[in-house]
């Protein structure tokens, strides 16, 4: 793989990306913080401060999921619907450089995206005068970054092979179910059944556990995993979303145009 033409495909990505009013999220998202500092204290007077810190990171994490579902599930099959794939497969790009390079542009929009929200949010919360433990937050933001990449290595497998409407329901699938997948083990053992535990656990073992990169509930409370658990869990994404790269690589240098 050529860093070169990777580093280009991974520029025109994000240029794009960012020219499509994305950066309009920014500034919803500044307006919706705003409007909750003065609407919050109307209706929860004692626990505003705890639930504004709550509000702010959901809403980062939704704003994030957004761009990671409706723009990953598109990167690739938008190129194959308007046949423009032909003329860049047509050019010595291989289809890993490809791939990869798609990647890497959009969780580069992603990480501007959180960085700013983040800068945003921070921001709001020390003029309003509401303390938070910036380092738990800043940690937060950075495992949130790692989880909305990893979903859009998930958008991009299902782009590959199927049209955009259904990557997208798909990959919103796997998301909910990625979160919930420890409590699905749970369930199946509760239920005493044999078939039902292999099967909770199969999708265990199958879906990214994405509640190992969620540390929005307890970095409000100043609290994070151990460090070798946070980089335990940091290399757990990682190597997940190499491998959803890779299986979007087999799968697309297996299409025909």
């Amino acid at each position: 793989m050529n860093a070169a033409r990777t580093l280009v495909i991974t520029t025109n990505v994000f240029r794009e990306v960012m020219r499509d009013r994305v950066l309009y999220l920014i500034g919803l998202f500044a307006l919706f913080l705003i409007a909750c500092v003065r609407l919050l204290p109307e209706i929860a007077a004692t626990t505003e401060n705890k639930i504004l810190l709550d509000v702010g990171l959901a809403a980062m994490s939704l704003l994030g999921l957004v761009i990671a579902v409706f723009v990953g599930t598109g990167l690739i099959n938008k190129e194959i619907e308007k046949r423009t794939v032909l003329v860049l497969m047509a050019k010595p790009i291989s289809r890993t450089e490809f791939i990869v390079g798609k990647h890497l542009g959009l969780s580069a929009v992603l990480a501007v995206l959180i960085a700013a929200m983040t800068a945003i949010y921070m921001a709001i919360l020390v003029v309003d005068r509401v303390s938070f433990p910036i380092g738990s937050i800043l940690v937060s933001s950075l495992y949130l970054f790692l989880q909305l990449s990893l979903v859009t290595a998930v958008a991009i497998v299902f782009g590959v092979f199927t049209s955009s409407l259904l990557a997208t329901l798909l990959t919103f699938a796997v998301y909910f179910m990625g979160n919930f997948s420890r409590d699905l083990v749970t369930l199946g053992a509760l239920s005493k059944n044999p078939a039902v535990e292999n099967l909770t656990r199969s999708i265990y073992l199958v879906l990214p556990d994405l509640a190992r990169l969620d540390l929005k509930n307890p970095a409000v409370y100043g609290q994070l995993p151990s460090p070798s658990l946070l980089l335990e869990n940091a290399v757990y994404g990682i190597l997940y979303i190499i491998v959803l790269l890779a299986i979007a690589t087999f799968v697309f240098s297996r299409r025909e145009f």
